[in-house]
């Protein structure tokens, strides 16, 4: 009997090891020869831990699993959840970048080739460095880390620029609240990223490669530090395949600062400096990690050029709406009923992922508003919700994308105390180096307690700093600050009355 329970953090968190031993407990009783494989999770958080047992070749799943539902589960007694990828929430997905995650060991490298692994690498290898940038160009893949930016211009610019060293250093200090697809993706299948990497590497020209994983990672720093030793020993790194063409990668860890999730920053403390942000020129493609020409993309980015040079820039192409090319993995969190992770192409309304996708609130009271693209995302009220899932759209809404978390809350939460929230973050976390962000921040926390106890002048104050915030700051940590609280001004201004004028 063949059982996959997954090694994914979220998994682990919910109970899977309990449930591990509880079956090798039980197996070991009855005399019963059982194989545990260890998986990435399906996405389905609500689920977990989600067990699943393959049965001529088709996996169903139980969960979530206690460990005193495992005497049901081997008598073959327990009511399960019927095939995996049959479940409504998995079966409407368009996994291309998540395609592997879940499905295979992500430690063994046979699992990850036999689905799919390496075929990208391979067809990369019999081709010049600019067909390979071509191919990723003509994707419209662009940056899954919160700028949009297309991938194939920032490879190309790296690739043309004069340099004898250049760099690819993955970004995987996810940071923002509500977002763990970079997670998910490094722990359920790391070796698809360290082929992502190769693939850049090959394009660019840069021969080694750096992933900055934030500290509060222990898990995915675990198993990329695993599947970058296997796969050296594999012959994928150093010489990749023996080739005859060279990139390795280091696995590096930051200290946990939400600034080094901004591209220049990241750069300082990689180079063993404080993080603050750079001011631009130059632009991190020609004068990055060490001053030399570096690729900065982060980890979705990266794992989902595979796909395109196994399937080619046309299939990828074929999804999305728009400029927004491809799928995005959205990652459901806050008062929800199925929270997890959902890879879908581009263009679905936001009210079908709250709604129908995601169930609706947990509490089962109405959706009051949801933030898109973590701490500094905007609020989005119902009135707003057929606005269709793209860069563009978003930002005609007066939002942005980011990376693709939603945080969903009920008609309890207060607006005003988010709003304060997301100014008093930017205080907490700004490296310091931009006067906007460093002073606004704290100005803006206090203008918000002053239009609290009922200071009307205060109110046009907020707005004129925050169009201060986001036109002077440096980096995305004070020019996006003002997006909640814009947003939830614009869509709640009742909760910005004030208690003194409340009061009269």
């Amino acid at each position: 009997m063949r059982i996959w329970v997954p090694r994914d953090a979220a998994a682990k968190a919910l109970g899977a090891e309990r449930i591990v031993a509880a079956l090798e407990a039980e197996a070991a009783a009855r005399g019963l020869e059982i194989e545990i494989r260890r998986n990435g999770s399906r996405g389905m958080i609500w689920l977990e831990p989600l067990v699943e047992v393959e049965r001529d070749g088709v996996r169903h799943g139980y969960g979530p699993m206690r460990p005193e539902d495992v005497p049901a589960l081997l008598d073959g007694a327990l009511e399960g959840l019927g095939p995996v990828e049959e479940i409504p929430f998995f079966a409407r997905q368009d996994r291309l970048t998540f395609a592997r995650v879940g499905r295979i060991d992500p430690l063994d490298l046979a699992d990850y080739e036999a689905h799919g692994g390496l075929s990208g690498l391979r067809r990369a290898l019999a081709m010049e460095p600019e067909a390979i940038v071509a191919e990723v160009r003509e994707s419209g893949l662009r940056g899954r880390g919160g700028a949009g930016f297309p991938t194939g211009i920032k490879w190309e610019t790296v690739r043309t620029a004069p340099g004898d060293r250049k760099y690819v250093v993955c970004n995987a200090d996810e940071g923002d609240s509500g977002t763990f697809a970079d997670r998910m993706l490094m722990e359920g299948d790391p070796f698809c990223l360290i082929e992502g990497m190769t693939i850049a590497g090959l394009g660019t020209g840069a021969e080694t490669g750096f992933v900055y994983i934030r500290s509060e990672y222990p898990d995915a720093i675990e198993a990329m530090g695993r599947a970058v030793t296997l796969a050296r020993e594999a012959g994928l790194l150093g010489d990749v395949m023996g080739s005859g063409r060279r990139f390795d990668i280091e696995i590096r860890v930051g200290a946990g600062a939400y600034v080094c999730g901004e591209e220049t920053s990241l750069l300082n403390s990689l180079e063993g400096r404080r993080g603050v942000v750079r001011a631009k020129p130059p632009l991190p493609a020609l004068e990055g990690f060490m001053g030399r020409p570096t690729v900065v993309n982060n980890v979705i980015s990266l794992a989902s050029v595979p796909v395109i040079l196994e399937k080619g820039a046309a299939h990828y192409a074929g999804f999305g709406l728009g400029r927004s090319k491809g799928t995005m993995p959205i990652q459901i969190a806050g008062n929800v009923r199925h929270g997890g992770l959902f890879e879908t192409a581009f263009g679905m309304p936001l009210g079908r992922l709250v709604e129908e996708v995601a169930g609706g609130t947990a509490s089962g009271r109405p959706v009051k508003a949801v933030q898109v693209g973590g701490p500094l995302g905007a609020y989005f009220a119902p009135a707003k919700f057929d606005t269709p899932f793209g860069y563009e759209e978003f930002d005609g809404a007066g939002g942005l994308i980011g990376h693709a978390g939603i945080v969903v809350f009920d008609d309890t939460a207060d607006m005003r105390g988010l709003a304060r929230f997301a100014m008093e973050f930017c205080a907490v976390e700004s490296c310091g180096k931009c006067t906007p962000c460093r002073i606004g921040a704290v100005r803006g926390v206090e203008t918000i307690d002053r239009i609290a106890a009922g200071d009307a002048a205060a109110l046009p104050l907020l707005v004129d700093l925050c169009e201060t915030m986001k036109d002077g700051s440096l980096c995305a940590l004070g020019g996006f600050t003002p997006y909640p609280v814009m947003s939830a001004l614009e869509q709640f201004p009742d909760e910005f009355a004030g208690a003194r004028e409340a009061a009269e």
